[in-house]
């Protein structure tokens, strides 16, 4: 064979197997690259899973992640509009729209991460600090009405404007429209937790303590209203049913002493002095006891049935 031909061959082949080596390269559906030359982004970025061509040795593949990636920022302490100081703790969810911006602008999701914080945090101590400590605590939807007695007017003793869930829109809003020069996608704000620094959280202790030592009174109250109110009912049912049972009770034994006074009526009509007999010796049993003396006339009316006769 031609030394000519062998040699160009063996070249060809050379070609061949280095296109196959490092002229390949595969994206997962978890992946997007931007190929570069010499450090310099070369084309558009590759989003779409599958094979794709570079030229070998000479382009590299920078890969970066296509889902959705967590940020969580560090609890800050920050001041409200009525002076109210607060430890707030955010969290948001982010992806890479664009590689080849992201690689110009960012390089790497540690970078990203520092990227997020300076947007993220400086958009919420802005928020917080234009908009009171009730806006935070409170959500969107907070309805005081179900809460009766007015308690949570007392408590809040202003009118919720946002709360908490449009603060994180507002933040969102405001923070999504500065993430895009990034190459960066913002998905969602969210406030993760809220609380008090310490001397404020012992004042709204004792406050809490307070109000529900109030309601407590209240229902007491409340209570022994109810209590006075249904014993007096029943001391007003108690009369009535014995003021009914003693007007029966007289009703009855008025019948009672009608009917006994018929009978003995009856009876003394048929044998008059047989009645008046019996009446004086009740009256014996009664009037004469067994220390008892009496001192009468013999012919008193009193011992007509048994005086001498």
């Amino acid at each position: 064979m031609n030394p000519f031909v062998r040699t160009f061959l063996i070249g060809l082949m050379l070609i061949v197997a280095a296109t196959v080596w490092d002229g390949f390269y595969m994206l997962s559906e978890e992946q997007q690259a931007v190929v570069t030359q010499f450090g310099k982004p070369v084309g558009q970025s590759h989003t779409h899973a599958g094979l794709h061509f570079k030229t070998p040795f000479i382009q590299d593949v920078t890969y970066f992640d296509k889902r959705i990636l967590i940020w969580d920022g560090d609890p800050n302490q920050i001041p409200t509009r009525d002076k109210t100081f607060i430890y707030l703790d955010t969290t948001a969810r982010w992806r890479i729209s664009d590689p080849l911006v992201f690689l110009q602008a960012v390089n790497n999701t540690s970078r990203a991460q520092t990227i997020l914080d300076d947007i993220i945090d400086s958009t919420v101590r802005d928020m917080v600090n234009k908009n009171n400590l009730v806006e935070i605590i409170r959500s969107s939807d907070w309805n005081q009405s179900e809460f009766g007695n007015d308690i949570a007017a007392k408590q809040t003793e202003e009118t919720i404007k946002l709360g908490r869930d449009k603060m994180a829109d507002l933040i969102f809003n405001t923070a999504s429209k500065l993430t895009p020069k990034y190459g960066i996608e913002l998905i969602d704000v969210m406030f993760k937790r809220v609380n008090y620094i310490e001397s404020v959280r012992r004042k709204v202790y004792e406050r809490m303590i307070s109000e529900r030592k109030r309601i407590a009174a209240e229902k007491r109250a409340t209570g022994e209203g109810q209590k006075a109110e249904i014993l007096g009912k029943v001391e007003r049912q108690l009369k009535e049913i014995t003021s009914k049972a003693s007007r029966e009770a007289q009703e009855i034994k008025g019948k009672a002493d009608a009917e006994a006074a018929r009978i003995y009526a009856n009876a003394y009509n048929k044998d008059p002095d047989f009645y008046a007999f019996s009446k004086t010796l009740e009256s014996y049993g009664k009037s004469v006891g067994k220390n008892t003396r009496m001192v009468i006339s013999a012919d008193s009316e009193f011992y007509r049935y048994i005086g001498a006769k």
